[in-house]
């Protein structure tokens, strides 16, 4: 179930934030200002979305009642077309309320380091570094993030035994924070004459960029 009162407890939030972060006031003070916006916009995120929701409870709403009212079998036949649609809609619609009111963590926004260290598999652990360094430039390229190599590690085949780089824009550490930990891939080595399967660890550290405050 969708938790109807405090979403509207939240909307009711976000119009109040709205004629606060509208105030120039506010702008002397960039901290306070920096965590209005934050809040602004994940409630901005959560009330479009819960008007989504209840724009298709009314849209579900009509067509039950065209389908209730009508005799035309035209008309009918697409009334349970729509009803099926919404149906589906309504459904993912729900899902991504129930995300978007999972509490984020207070470093989402921020900037964030990107350890990627080779573990057990030698040299093919070195080159699944590298798969992984690309796969990062690569995502943070289509989010149009900056990006800044701080130092890496390479070795003779192409690999790496360690990439540190800073990733900078909106978001970045709430979308990276995930892929923490120890990542595991099992193929046929370049190395490997043999042909046997070989498998190769690599762990990844995800840190939020440390503000002068932090330090």
């Amino acid at each position: 179930m969708i938790p109807i009162d405090k979403l509207e407890a939240l909307k009711v939030e976000f119009l109040e934030l709205q004629s606060k972060v509208s105030d120039t006031a506010l702008i002397s003070d960039p901290r306070r200002y920096k965590e209005l916006m934050r809040r602004y916009k994940e409630l901005e995120a959560i009330t479009d979305c819960y008007a989504e929701y209840n724009r298709s409870i009314q849209e579900m709403a009509d067509a039950k009642g065209l389908l209730e009212s009508e005799s035309d079998p035209d008309m009918q036949a697409m009334a349970k077309t729509e009803i099926a649609d919404l149906e589906k809609s309504l459904e993912d619609i729900e899902l991504r309320l129930r995300d978007l009111l999972i509490p984020g963590d207070p470093n989402d926004e921020k900037n964030a380091i990107i350890e990627i260290r080779a573990g057990t598999g030698g040299e093919e652990a070195a080159l699944f570094v590298a798969d992984l360094y690309r796969m990062y430039n690569y995502y943070a390229d289509m989010k149009g993030w900056k990006k800044q190599v701080i130092d890496t590690n390479e070795t003779g085949l192409g690999g790496y035994k360690e990439v540190v780089m800073q990733l900078n824009g909106e978001n970045v550490y709430g979308l990276m924070r995930f892929e923490s930990g120890v990542h595991r891939v099992q193929r046929v080595p370049v190395t490997e004459s043999s042909g046997r399967i070989h498998t190769s660890a690599v762990t990844v550290a995800v840190l939020p960029e440390a503000e002068d405050i932090d330090v």
